[in-house]
């Protein structure tokens, strides 16, 4: 008789495959594979700035700085509508029910376009207020709306593309999910210096091969789909309205849970605002290359969530507990291995960017003990993943808004007030210590409540 993860449960199913085998070595694939698609997102927006840099204009660096915490919201809202919908498809999934996991894939990438559109029309209206509200002024406001207004329209491209992703990671197809937006980096990096330098259009140019790498992101999420994963099933009212209420139910939570980190990167990019757009720059560039640098950190979510959740749907709680040590141990490993290449590599780095004074400061600031602490960032990650899976979304959600509200401003203004630009990325990474703990806490008693 065939086991569970090798058995095909109908047409265009997938087997179960994290049910069984060594779940260290699962977590150590998934989150590789899935961070070298995760990291490609974040570095089409590094090589944005990289390229920008080169310009050695600060005010269109800065400007990049203020539209990368826009465009964070609405890239957060496809992240939390995707740990929804991979939830769901992998616990259909684990049940060996691929019909129920095909309908649930079709609805939530139907919900994520809709609310992608209705999301970004309203950021669209809304460009300017928000812009002044983080801080830009005179220039680098005009430069920053104008960049915005372009680059925002293909944001409904990229969810669809983040949702497809994490269906191919429900169904284990953690090459094919990689390579979702492993292509749109590569579309990046052929238009970006065509259209900024080659066609001389400066921040224009950014912002139209951001549309393009967009574009390539949705296509090649959509495509490994219906080749290889069953494709799709026709939209039910019945269905619909069913899975809406499961989809909801952890998209809700999820989406707040994933709003409030670039919330909490837009009362840091307010902050930091006062000292000028050479602090500002150095901000952007340590933020870009925060998930490059630990994009396998990032994913650590995306790509527990199908190890979680099939073997919750399996009933194998003992697996879901020891998947949730092993993320832990392996995300340490990984944090002490990027920090010390980037202490190494901190001076060639900002030398990269043609970073002077407070931006190269803010650059070795962040290759040494900042991203050291970044291991209390990973905590929360891998709670969340544990809390989102096994059905207390709103756990995540209340310890990703207390890190980056309560976790963030009062330790940034205390800390501002004696260290300056560099007091406010100090004092967000210091709070992030004590909700990590908290988060670790937190998932332990889910995780034991539902043995």
């Amino acid at each position: 008789m065939a086991t569970i993860t090798t058995a095909k449960a109908g047409r265009g199913g997938a087997p179960a495959r994290f049910v069984e085998g060594n779940l260290f070595r699962h977590v150590v694939v998934m989150s590789l594979t899935s961070s070298v698609g995760l990291m490609a997102i974040f570095v089409v927006d590094l090589v944005n700035i990289l390229y920008i840099s080169w310009l050695e204009d600060p005010v269109a660096t800065a400007a990049v700085g203020y539209a990368g915490a826009v465009l964070f919201f609405t890239t957060s809202f496809g992240i939390g509508i995707s740990i929804a919908v991979s939830a769901l498809v992998a616990r259909a999934l684990g049940q060996r029910d691929p019909d129920l996991a095909r309908r649930r894939a079709t609805n939530g990438l139907a919900l994520g376009l809709g609310v992608g559109l209705l999301f970004t029309l309203v950021v669209w209206a809304l460009l300017g207020p928000i812009v002044r509200a983080l801080g830009a002024v005179g220039e680098t406001e005009a430069m920053t709306v104008h960049f915005l207004r372009i680059v925002v329209a293909g944001q409904p491209l990229l969810m669809v593309g983040i949702i497809a992703s994490a269906i191919l990671r429900s169904h284990g197809d953690a090459r094919r999910a990689m390579m979702v937006t492993v292509w749109g980096a590569v579309v990046l990096a052929i238009f970006d210096p065509i259209l900024i330098f080659g066609l001389d259009l400066g921040l224009t140019g950014a912002a139209l091969a951001g549309i393009l790498s967009r574009l390539a992101i949705c296509l090649f999420g959509i495509w490994p789909i219906l080749r290889h994963h069953g494709g799709f099933s026709p939209i039910s009212a019945t269905g619909f309205a069913e899975d809406w209420r499961g989809l909801g139910g952890i998209a809700g939570p999820a989406i707040l849970t994933q709003v409030a980190t670039p919330m909490g990167q837009a009362l840091v990019t307010r902050l930091i605002a006062p000292y000028g757009e050479a602090a500002v720059a150095g901000m952007a560039i340590t933020g870009r290359l925060t998930p490059v640098a630990l994009g396998i950190i990032f994913a650590l979510s995306g790509a527990l969530g199908p190890i979680i959740g099939q073997n919750f749907g399996a009933g194998r709680i003992d697996r879901v507990r020891r998947a949730f040590w092993d993320a832990i141990v392996f995300m340490g490993l990984v944090v002490g291995l990027v920090t010390l290449v980037l202490f190494v590599l901190r001076g060639p780095l900002a030398d990269l960017f043609r970073a002077e004074g407070v931006t190269r400061d803010l650059i070795y600031l962040f290759c040494g003990p900042l991203c050291l602490l970044f291991f209390f960032n990973g905590l929360i990650f891998v709670s969340n993943a544990a809390c989102n899976n096994l059905g207390r979304p709103f756990q995540s959600t209340l310890v990703n808004w207390g890190r980056h509200t309560l976790g963030t401003v009062p330790f940034a203004l205390w800390l501002a007030g004696s260290l300056g630009p560099q007091g406010v990325l100090i004092g967000q990474a210091v709070g992030g210590v004590l909700f990590g703990l908290v988060a670790v806490w937190l998932a332990l008693r889910v995780i034991n409540r539902t043995a």
